[in-house]
């Protein structure tokens, strides 16, 4: 029996109408010349022959007797007809870029939650945008995978499976699988499995205590390492503060907006590199100088603390395909509060290495699984109060939206045959986070998928032209200065003493000498002679 991990149960646990639990994308794709055939039928074609390579696509959710525990997956046979819909979008989109369209079916189509009682995925081909400027014909492509399912490493994972590098897709041998399917479990196998499952955690949890102890004392150092009030002021930058209530910390209602951008992925690592610090440091940056334009283009008054970023932080070792959530929260401050771009990227710096100094210690006791055995009553119940009683608004928010760049695919990509021209993430709002900006590099530029909540900032394409335009500021930002390197005193070159009994050259008369040595003597400009005193040697008591 495979029952879900605590952090992946945590996201059915927590969904609501209000805070669909799915992430995914949306592709821009390029046809190839001439071509006349239904990309829908195409693409089920595709998945078709490489669902077997996708364990997550092809299960779903299997309940615990009263819901008493997380529930398992079971094996299931998607219907791609099902699965893989079409969709027409307006006349309006065959004129320009059709982004404004593609954005506004993202934001009706984001809200729907997927149908639990099947495999936890669904794919929307947007059909009706004009040609590009090559004069071939496009479409686009919004995937929904639920968040239980797959975390931001493992759906970067199954999209390698899914695209391919040329424009014929590569056959995949794939061998038929000897184990035995499992389409249900039953109520004492569930129970079984549920009992074994927390005995296994529990013992886990205990063998792990020094380990745990040991590396929370580390990170309690380096925190004190960071935080000005332990460190007598001379800490750099703090992410221990909250974050200040903003437009943004709000409960969030069923309603979506989506806004996009892409920017050149070379140039964003120049300037990095230009400026000392990493890709990472530029994407908060943008996200940073964003919000401050956006305030001001609306009036509202930038607030005096800092805003926070809350950012995951992949646990997955390398190499590890899994599909299930390996991952957990962070925060970074983004020195909002600081209008000079120069002291504002620097402060970002600084709250970037202190949070990886805190989360360096952690990283490998932080759990991603847990007892789960009576946790679906409490979190449901937490969920349903902390919406309907808008806790959001009534206590301090910990940060004031979410930024995830997952790194991607550095070469152009095919799907059925249409070459992929963006990849803009769509991902989750929660109660007090309106506002979630993923990013992810592809081919060569960095896209970026901007969610809100509608109700909070209907406007979200303001907010992605307001980080186009702090691009612009980080383009004219003088580098970095180097360190001034510290002069080397020069050495002094020994003077060769006169031999006994020679005489000098342009020898003077005695008298005239010592008339010079006291001319010497009065010149202020000359150190005065220290008298050297009698060395004494100490004696041992």
């Amino acid at each position: 029996m495979l029952q879900l991990s605590g952090l992946d149960a945590t996201f059915l646990y927590i969904e609501s109408p209000e805070m669909p639990m799915h992430v995914g994308a949306l592709h821009v794709l390029e046809l190839p010349k001439g071509y006349r055939g239904h990309f829908v039928k195409d693409l089920r074609a595709l998945m078709a022959a490489r669902l077997p390579l996708m364990p997550a696509l092809r299960r779903r959710l299997w309940w615990m007797p009263l819901n008493l525990a997380n529930p398992a997956w079971v094996d299931a046979e998607p219907d791609l007809n099902q699965h893989i819909v079409e969709v027409k979008l307006p006349a309006s989109a065959k004129k320009g870029d059709g982004l404004a369209e593609l954005h506004a079916a993202v934001g009706e189509l984001h809200p729907k939650l997927l149908d639990r009682s099947k495999p936890l995925w669904r794919f929307h081909v947007l059909e009706g945008l004009g040609n590009s400027h090559s004069g071939h014909k496009r479409v686009a492509l919004y995937s929904q995978v639920h968040h239980a399912a797959v975390d931001g490493q493992a759906a970067v994972a199954l999209a390698n499976l899914l695209f391919d590098l040329t424009p014929q897709p590569r056959v995949i041998e794939t061998r038929p699988s000897k184990r035995v399917k499992t389409f249900r479990h039953d109520m004492a196998e569930m129970l079984r499995g549920a009992i074994a499952s927390e005995v296994l955690q529990v013992g886990q949890i205990i063998r792990e205590l020094p380990s745990t102890v040991s590396s929370l004392a580390r990170a309690a150092g380096a925190v004190a390492m960071h935080t000005p009030l332990l460190n007598r002021g001379k800490g750099k930058v703090s992410n221990l503060a909250l974050a200040p209530r903003t437009m943004l910390n709000v409960s969030v209602t069923p309603g979506r907006a989506f806004a996009s951008l892409s920017l050149p992925l070379a140039e964003m690592k120049s300037l990095a590199k230009l400026h000392a610090c990493s890709l990472n440091d530029v994407v908060l940056f943008l996200c940073a100088g964003g919000l401050r334009k956006y305030f001001a283009a609306h009036g509202i008054t930038v607030p005096r603390k800092p805003m926070i970023a809350a950012v995951p932080i992949s646990l997955r070792q390398p190499g590890d395909t899994s599909s299930d959530n390996q991952a957990s929260l962070s925060f970074i401050s983004l020195g909002t509060h600081l209008a000079d771009p120069q002291r504002r990227l620097a402060h970002i710096k600084a709250s970037s290495a202190a949070m990886k100094a805190t989360m360096g210690s952690l990283k490998s006791v932080l759990p991603t699984d847990f007892p789960s055995i009576g946790v679906p009553w409490l979190m449901e119940a937490a969920r349903s109060m902390y919406g309907k009683a808008k806790v959001a608004e009534r206590i301090p928010p910990v940060a004031t939206l979410a930024i995830s760049n997952v790194p991607g695919p550095l070469v152009p990509l095919y799907l059925a045959g249409a070459r992929m021209l963006t990849n803009y993430p769509t991902s989750i709002v929660v109660h007090g986070l309106a506002l979630n900006v993923t990013v992810q590099s592809f081919d060569k530029h960095m896209d970026f998928g901007m969610m809100a909540d509608a109700a909070a900032m209907p406007d979200v394409a303001r907010y992605a032209e307001a980080v186009r335009a702090a691009y612009a500021d980080l383009q004219l930002l003088p580098p970095e200065s180097p360190p001034a390197a510290t002069p080397v005193p020069a050495k002094k070159r020994p003077t060769a003493r006169a031999k006994p009994g020679a005489k000098r050259a342009n020898a003077q008369p005695a008298a005239k000498r010592k008339g010079a040595v006291k001319a010497v003597g009065r010149s202020t400009s000359a150190p005065a002679r220290k008298t050297r005193q009698p060395v004494t040697k100490a004696t041992k008591s």
